[in-house]
């Protein structure tokens, strides 16, 4: 009897410890799931349907630039859009724009411009926290980030996938870039700046050819303060700028505006400025706005 009761004892151990640990693996895969489902970018590029890939382009400096490039699924040749980070670097809601991009119908191309710059030569990801990323964005020169930039749409320009019409876009500190790279590139379609530093220098603004669309919240003084003297800038040089603010909306709407979390007005802010986006977008497959196709390539 007593070796009888010990084995039952014993029984009941062994299934109370497979349930301890069918527990404690239940809690950990439902706290990725459920981590993730509060993490749209991640989501989006766990689900995306679309072809996604590193590619390392070299610039004239030397330089290699790890740049994620997203394609569309489509039956043609199309326009690239090149998107530029915030300040935090290529982090998964940047490559997640991307993927919005492609989903669109565009190539887009998303370069980490702190590639070889963090511990032992990494980019974004080798940084420890998103302040070491901040401290490294603050660190890079004008003139190294409009190189990259030029390698980046020229690489853009040569694919077999697109045509010849790049547009370039960007948030936060790239928005300030994309205002940047308008005046130092004629050549590219659009820019898209969204709640980035404006290019306040007439001789700069001048060198403008594209069109330049804003994307700025009502209370992001900061950076929405300068926009009425832009446009009043822009207009007297004959220059296409067209901003939009938001009404209630902060800085870094388009990322803040499609968590859970989201207040109205960013979350407004976020719904609006993704369709004037997709919407100007259009454009660049409309007749008489693209620089031209690549030889052989189907029309749109």
């Amino acid at each position: 009897m007593h070796q009888l009761m010990s084995a039952r004892r014993r029984q009941r151990a062994v299934r109370a410890a497979r349930f301890v640990v069918m527990a404690i693996v239940f809690s950990f895969w439902t706290r990725g799931a459920c981590a993730q489902d509060d993490d749209p970018a991640a989501r989006r590029l766990n689900d995306s349907p679309r072809h996604h890939e590193w590619v390392e382009i070299a610039t004239p400096a030397g330089r290699t630039v790890r740049t994620w490039v997203v394609f569309p699924e489509v039956d043609r040749a199309v326009p690239a859009v090149v998107i530029i980070h915030e300040n935090r670097g290529l982090n998964d809601w940047a490559r997640g724009v991307a993927d919005q991009i492609a989903e669109a119908g565009y190539v887009a191309l998303a370069p980490d411009l702190l590639s070889g710059t963090g511990p032992d030569g990494g980019g974004t990801s080798s940084f420890k926290s998103v302040d070491d990323a901040r401290n490294a964005i603050s660190a890079l020169t004008a003139g190294q980030v409009m190189a990259d930039l030029d390698a980046v749409v020229a690489h853009a320009r040569a694919m077999d996938a697109t045509t010849d019409t790049v547009a370039v876009g960007g948030f936060c500190w790239g928005g300030g870039q994309t205002f940047s790279y308008a005046a130092r590139n004629p050549e590219i379609a659009a820019a898209y700046v969204f709640y980035g530093r404006s290019v306040t220098d007439e001789e700069e603004l001048a060198k403008i050819k594209a069109p330049v669309y804003g994307f700025y919240g009502g209370d992001d003084f900061r950076i929405t303060g300068s926009v009425e003297g832009v446009a009043a800038s822009m207009k007297k040089l004959g220059r296409t700028f067209e901003p939009v603010v938001y009404e209630g909306a902060g800085h870094a709407f388009l990322r803040s505006g499609e968590t859970a979390a989201a207040d109205h007005p960013n979350r407004k802010a976020y719904l609006a400025a993704w369709q004037r986006w997709k919407e100007l977008l259009r454009r660049l497959d409309a007749p008489g706005t693209e620089p031209g196709a690549k030889p052989g390539a189907p029309p749109h």
